[in-house]
């Protein structure tokens, strides 16, 4: 069920390597962001139907612009990408209104198959 997606991440190369799992399984990426602020803006504008989500980030992290986001449209679709695993971060981003949360490193299967349960597939 590909759909539009909106990347948000403050590193360039994890931008692109998202864009490359997404565009290759057949998601348009419709937008991408480098700070919370950024997604908050891109997503009121484009409406993506996912949005994979960083969690350090400047100007606004991705806890904060998940609840901004979720504020919008409650049933908004977000994964959590971070590299910071640790047990508090994913209660945060859980309880922020994440759907899940891939830990980075992680393998583009991982990452699919996040995005496979969060769209119901």
């Amino acid at each position: 069920m590909p759909g539009k997606v909106l990347i948000v991440d403050d590193a360039a190369f994890m931008r692109i390597m998202l864009k490359d799992i997404l565009t290759k399984n057949g998601f348009e990426v419709v937008a991408e962001a480098a700070n919370g602020k950024e997604a908050i803006e891109k997503y009121g504008e484009l409406k993506p139907y996912l949005v994979t989500m960083d969690i350090t980030m400047p100007e606004m992290d991705g806890i904060n612009a998940t609840r901004e986001i979720r504020s919008m449209k409650p049933e908004a679709k977000i994964i959590m990408c971070s590299a910071m695993g640790q047990q508090a971060m994913v209660v945060d981003a859980i309880q922020a209104g994440a759907k899940d949360f891939v830990v980075k490193p992680f393998k583009p299967d991982r990452f699919l198959e996040a995005i496979n349960k969060v769209l119901g597939g």
